[in-house]
């Protein structure tokens, strides 16, 4: 029977390996990273090429949008570089499990 020979193969490769994975490009660290630094990108755009008299006066001279959008890269780059440093490992007995419905 096919069903019976895959079963059998399954349950050796469900045997530790020893090797450690990681979330890698699924991690959430990095997904906020990039939505981030996507608005933070926006936001320096518009302060550097969408800033009137009018909205600088609101704020008191400061570009407001500039200045956020800095910030947010900055928060980007962090949220990158903890990803990077500490990346999140994933069980390996997590891998090969079927749902039972």
């Amino acid at each position: 029977m096919p069903g019976s020979s895959s079963s059998s193969s399954s349950s050796s490769s469900s045997e530790p390996s020893g090797e450690k994975h990681t979330a890698g490009a699924f991690d959430i660290r990095y997904i906020i990273a990039a939505l981030i630094g996507i608005y933070g990108i926006v936001l320096v755009l518009l302060g550097l090429f969408n800033a009137t008299d009018t909205e600088l006066s609101r704020a008191d001279g400061m570009n407001v949008n500039l200045w956020a959008g800095i910030g947010m890269i900055v928060a980007a780059g962090m949220f990158a570089a903890w990803a990077k440093a500490k990346p999140t490992i994933v069980p390996a007995d997590v891998e090969g499990h079927e749902d039972d419905h």
